[in-house]
């Protein structure tokens, strides 16, 4: 599957991008947020996985990050939950915006999902701003959310994003 954006492809995610999905992760500005990726934890964490789906994202047929999603299948609960890493030197050009839009276009539209949701630590405004160009909203702080690569829990920021709601962010 290849989902096609004006910059930015998506596609799913072989054991052939395991390399380029570490180095990715293991970019001290990418880390910082991420936590320690050794080549297991790629392995384990976006590909062993059952529960979440992963693409690459493309930029001129170079790897340059990971998208995932998760899918909450109970009918009364439908909704679907995203997460995006980007190569440092990509970050700032509104390439993540439009990974992001590409992905929640195809949830709602081909998978028929009415709600998304994306969860960065507050303190990741750049990752924060660049969720709200799409029309992302903030939910809620949920305190002491996640364990820093530091070993100290911060807070993490919900944000939801309902099919009416999405910006292209072009």
């Amino acid at each position: 599957m290849m989902l096609r954006g004006d910059r930015v492809a998506l596609r799913l995610a072989t054991l052939a991008d395991e390399a380029a999905f570490g180095s990715i992760l293991r970019e001290p500005e990418v880390a910082m947020w991420w936590g320690a990726y050794s080549a297991e934890r790629v392995r384990l964490d976006l590909f062993a996985d059952e529960e979440t789906v992963t693409f690459a994202i493309e930029l001129d047929a170079e790897v340059i990050g990971v998208i995932t999603y998760w899918e909450e299948s109970d009918p009364d609960y439908r909704h679907a939950g995203i997460d995006i890493a980007l190569a440092t030197a990509r970050q700032g050009e509104g390439l993540g915006s439009e990974s992001v839009a590409l992905l929640a276009r195809h949830l709602f539209e081909e998978l028929g999902h009415h709600r998304l949701t994306i969860d960065p630590a507050v303190a990741n405004t750049r990752a924060i701003g660049a969720y709200e160009k799409v029309g992302f909203r903030p939910v809620g702080v949920m305190r002491q959310y996640e364990r820093g690569p530091d070993g100290t829990w911060r807070d993490g920021l919900l944000l939801d994003l309902l099919p009416a709601e999405l910006v292209d962010p072009g």
